[in-house]
């Protein structure tokens, strides 16, 4: 027996370093198991316990056996049933041998706690029964009960073993354990004076097992199967490999982002946070094509990521941020009333100057309430800055209203007098609000308010005429805020006709007062 055992263990031990290179095997993910199995038997019985023959000789005989597996709830439980036929045989007490063929049929429950690709051990225990037949009986004196030459009987298999895998669809089993009957007469004598001990038999069994399905599972419920996780490269027993949110299967079906890796795109965010929190894409590291990154736009500029102009002002976030500076959630950065966009695409401005032109004037004022050049400090240049212009009310569009021109006398039309009198009439002050105007728009300017008359009258009298005259205007402007040093009134009588005083009309033409730049 010793030397059957021993080659026994050495074919063991041998079909196990040759499965170690075919590891790749699933023990616990399949759909179904088919198994044939041969056993050597030992048989347990009253001649192998208390009545002993004098020498004895170990008689071992043979099972075949056909099995199917099947999981059980849980990959950890496996359910076998199977049934076989075979001889046990054995030597009674004169060192004759008897024998019995043996049909068993059971069911097993294999446990197997390991998730194992070399090699996958178990315990099983079961419960079936098996028909016996005597056809051999042993040779025992007379007097002992009569032997029982066939039935059923219950049995009761336990053991332990394990699997080895030669490839993916094809396994090696290897098994030992004890059958548990309840009959005593298997052998075809029956001893009651035994104690009731009934009689069993030892196995020891070496099957050759075909899978169907296997890998097919997948036990992390990620979408993916066993199979399809070892050829990837991810962990079956984990639904999310790399840690980014997503479960494996996801992100191969669904999203095609790598498994292995939880920044498929490289942008810094977890392709989990993307797809979920900010429903980016994990596969582009700038989702809206503004020239940031999505992380760069979440965490750094607190921007939106799906927004490839998150102010609306007409400016690519990107270009906002790297090349003008600007606040991509501002849309006017300077604040000048103008957006950054304009002041970029239209305007030609300086988005970060309020003051493109630094004249005193916001771009935004030029544009939309002056019309002038923001880039320019004299639009309609005319030798005065827009801002002056702007603020004593001149056109800062028409370049002639710039200065008031020295010597050139302006004929203040519509102020009147009475006859012989230098009294400013009511119906004057409306065009001498004019001239205060002038004056006060351009008050570094020294004028002179000459007086004129017509032929009517002595040239000595005229000429004093036209001196009230000009003083009264004068003096009119004087009261309404004019420094009185800016003002000269001088009279010219009729020495300065503007028509020939040859007619009515032409003499109330020659009536007039002038005002004149002088300084």
């Amino acid at each position: 027996m010793k030397n059957l055992l021993s080659r026994f263990l050495l074919l063991v031990i041998f079909i196990f370093i040759v499965s170690l290179t075919n590891s790749y095997a699933q023990f616990n993910d399949y759909t179904l198991k088919l198994g044939l199995q041969a056993n050597g038997l030992l048989a347990d019985t009253e001649f192998d316990k208390e009545n002993r023959p004098p020498d004895p000789e170990y008689k071992f005989s043979g099972l075949g056996r056909l099995f199917v597996r099947f999981e059980f709830f849980t990959p950890i439980i496996e359910t076998e049933l199977g049934g076989g036929f075979g001889r046990l045989a054995g030597q009674d007490t004169t060192n004759s041998n008897w024998w019995t063929y043996i049909i068993p049929a059971d069911v097993r429950f294999i446990i197997s706690p390991f998730d194992m690709d070399v090699w996958n051990p178990y315990i099983y225990g079961g419960v079936g029964g098996m028909y016996f037949y005597n056809d051999q009986k042993p040779a025992v004196s007379p007097g002992k009960e009569p032997e029982k030459e066939k039935g059923l009987t219950t049995i009761f298999p336990i053991g332990l073993g394990f699997e080895a895998a030669l490839s993916d669809e094809l396994l090696l089993d290897f098994s030992g354990g004890y059958h548990f009957t309840g009959s005593d007469d298997l052998n075809g004598w029956s001893n009651k004076n035994s104690g009731g001990k009934n009689d069993g038999f030892y196995n020891f069994g070496i099957a050759l097992i075909f899978v169907s399905g296997s890998g097919a599972s997948d036990n992390d419920n990620d979408g993916l199967t066993k199979s399809e996780e070892t050829e990837l490269g991810t962990d079956p027993s984990n639904p999310d490999t790399d840690g980014d949110g997503l479960k494996d299967g996801e992100e191969i079906n669904t999203y095609v982002t790598d498994p292995l890796n939880p920044d498929s795109d490289g942008d810094s965010l977890k392709d989990g946070d993307e797809v979920r929190r900010h429903k980016t894409d994990p596969l582009k590291a700038d989702t809206d094509s503004d020239e940031l990154t999505d992380s760069e736009e979440i965490e750094k500029y607190i921007t939106d990521p799906l927004n490839k102009d998150s102010d609306g002002d007409n400016l690519l976030d990107g270009r906002e941020v790297n090349i003008y500076k600007t606040d991509p959630l501002k849309v006017d950065t300077d604040a000048d009333k103008l957006s950054d966009g304009d002041e970029v695409n239209l305007y030609q401005t300086d988005p970060l100057k309020v003051d493109s032109d630094g004249e005193g004037l916001m771009d935004g004022e030029e544009v939309n309430m002056f019309r002038t050049d923001p880039l320019n400090p004299d639009s309609d240049a005319g030798s005065v800055d827009d801002l002056v212009e702007v603020n004593r009310g001149t056109n800062p569009l028409d370049p002639t209203d710039d200065v008031i021109k020295i010597d050139v006398p302006i004929v203040l039309e519509g102020i009147t007098f009475a006859t012989g009198k230098s009294d400013v009439t009511p119906e004057s002050e409306a065009v001498l609000q004019g001239a205060l105007k002038t004056l006060q728009t351009y008050d570094d300017i020294i004028v002179e308010i000459s007086g004129h008359t017509d032929n009517v009258g002595s040239s000595s009298s005229n000429q004093k005429l036209s001196q009230k005259r000009a003083d009264s205007v004068r003096f009119w402007l004087i009261n309404n805020g004019v420094n009185p040093d800016r003002i000269i009134a001088k009279g010219y009588g009729e020495e300065y006709p503007r028509v020939p005083n040859d007619s009515s009309d032409n003499k109330r033409k020659n009536r007039r007062i002038e005002f004149k730049r002088i300084r």
